[in-house]
């Protein structure tokens, strides 16, 4: 048996990784919430660190992909409007930052604002 965890989705906020977390422990899916102890010390560091980690047993990893889908907000416009991808029309999409070098890491909202979608993987530039 494989026992390494793997991420199943990354949050700025401990309380929306601790959502993720008991949804999966209720469904049997044992969690590790990496860096959570560190944003509730310093929460102003959740983009430069990535956030808090909700992560899964590697075979866990495609079940839990699947129950996080289907609980998870998806991109939307200033409008609250989704975000529909021109590639593939789909209308999920997620925030992305590449956070190339060390300025956008250490302040990601420097980047223009790009969303990736999740049906197709295609990453496109906000509008705004």
């Amino acid at each position: 048996m494989n026992s390494a965890y793997r991420i199943v989705g990354a949050f700025d906020y401990v309380a929306d990784a601790e959502i993720l977390r008991v949804k999966l422990e209720s469904e049997g899916i044992e969690v590790f919430l990496k860096d959570a102890n560190v944003l509730q010390a310093e929460p102003f560091i959740a983009s430069a660190i990535g956030g808090v980690k909700v992560m899964v047993l590697e075979n866990d990893l495609d079940r839990a992909k699947e129950i996080y889908d289907a609980l998870r907000p998806y991109a939307q416009d200033n409008d609250g409007n989704p975000i529909i991808c021109p590639n593939c029309k789909a209308a999920r999409s997620e925030r992305y930052s590449e956070r190339k070098n060390l300025l956008q890491k250490l302040f990601p909202f420097v980047e223009a604002r790009k969303y990736r979608c999740l049906n197709c993987g295609m990453i496109t530039r906000s509008e705004r």
